[in-house]
């Protein structure tokens, strides 16, 4: 992890609006805890262009870092106690001897910082204590990843307080992960870490989990004539994680009838061959989820190939492919359990009207509720937002930059 300088992580055109948005940050932390702060961090929201729910199954995703960000004021301190104050909510409060699991912080921020401090702790880095106040742009519940976005926040702290910045992206992201997964009760994969961590466009292929390949997509976003949005349909992820877990209990399962642990062990022909036993066996929504993910695992490979050669259009129409997949046979759009609230399919309809046939829209995130993903071209980004909030309501389209780095320490 570096040390970047506003100019590094912001695009040029907001770096006002960040100074500002720092000098507020830290006027608010003297304000909170009576001393000046001497550090500053940052980690990024991150969008999902291919590759939905492919990667809790060792396969591949493309990503990117966003410029919607978690920032934090922060102090180190010699008591072995963190504090963390976050705008809007009530502070924080871990003592860095009392790492083990509580039952009772499941799926809070507390428990995110409690993993994130024993996953530092169990790999022989060194932890302390530090004050700290947050604030953040990047949309809960949007698909964006905002823990994901906190936890890397956290792991950059602890490692620029505390190792000199010698944990390296990859492992901050698996720490991340670790917290989310063990601590906090949610069982994600390691994309959305690792894009927050890493930042920039990045493709991921987690064939070997302990060791996931990370390439970077050489290709000017700038360039393609498109805007990149993010439209938040204003769902609620409360009481949605059922629905979540429930797609990768059910690759697995698959998986697990070749005596597998993930679908990247075996084959689309495995599946094919096997069809009738599978479905009778798991039901139908399980056998497509699998078949999702090998047709998916292919679109990654051929949406990057499709960047890297400046074939834009290909790119765009692998996108709609994708979110054509999610929609018929990954089935994340709505919640099964909430038929009446479908923001996520009113959305894409909204977005297909508008753009009639060209860019692409697909389903952004983990589904069910949140937002949706679109590239819009840039002469029709006025008309797409302006018909998107009249449905969703006012700054539901977010109109976002790819960020060049992940979470990183900032230097004012």
């Amino acid at each position: 992890m570096s040390i970047n300088t506003l100019e590094k992580v912001y695009s040029q055109n907001t770096i006002d609006f960040q100074r500002k948005r720092y000098e507020e940050l830290s006027k608010e932390f003297e304000k909170i805890f009576g001393v000046k702060a001497n550090r500053f961090f940052s980690a990024p929201g991150r969008t999902e262009v291919c590759g939905n729910h492919t990667d809790h199954q060792n396969g591949k995703v493309l990503a990117a870092g966003v410029s919607l960000d978690v920032i934090a004021a922060v102090v180190p301190t010699d008591d072995g106690i963190v504090q963390i104050k976050s705008k809007g909510y009530p502070m924080d409060t871990v003592d860095i001897s009392e790492l083990d699991i509580k039952n009772k912080e499941k799926n809070t921020s507390k428990s995110l910082i409690r993993g994130v401090l024993r996953g530092f702790s169990d790999r022989g880095y060194k932890i302390g204590g530090f004050k700290a106040y947050t604030v953040s742009n990047v949309l809960k519940g949007s698909g964006l990843s905002s823990s994901a976005a906190f936890e890397v926040l956290v792991g950059a702290i602890i490692n620029g307080l505390y190792n000199s910045g010698k944990a390296d992206d990859v492992e901050i992201a698996k720490i991340s992960q670790f917290a989310e997964n063990v601590y906090f009760g949610k069982p994600s994969g390691l994309m959305d870490q690792m894009a927050s961590s890493v930042g920039s466009f990045i493709s991921i292929d987690f064939k070997d989990p302990k060791n996931p390949v990370i390439n970077t997509i050489n290709f000017d976003f700038n360039s393609s004539g498109h805007a990149l949005c993010i439209i938040d349909t204003k769902g609620n992820h409360a009481n949605l994680t059922p629905e979540y877990a429930a797609i990768p209990k059910e690759m697995k399962e698959i998986a697990g009838f070749f005596n597998k642990e993930v679908l990247r062990q075996i084959t689309k022909s495995d599946i094919m061959e096997n069809y009738a036993e599978l479905r009778e066996k798991f039901g139908d929504r399980a056998v497509l989820r699998a078949l999702h993910f090998m047709d998916c695992n292919k679109r990654v490979e051929q949406e990057c190939k499709a960047l890297e050669s400046g074939d834009f259009d290909k790119f765009l129409d692998i996108v709609n492919q994708s979110g054509d997949s999610s929609y018929k046979y990954l089935q994340n759009i709505f919640a099964s359990s909430s038929p009446r609230e479908q923001g996520l399919s009113s959305a894409l309809y909204i977005a297909k009207d508008i753009l009639q046939a060209q860019g692409a829209c697909r389903v952004h995130g983990g589904g069910f509720a949140g937002t949706i993903q679109a590239f819009v071209p840039n002469e029709k980004l006025k008309e797409f937002k302006t018909k998107i909030e009249a449905v969703f309501g006012k700054n539901s389209c977010h109109v976002l930059d790819i960020r060049p780095v992940g979470g990183t320490e900032i230097e004012l």
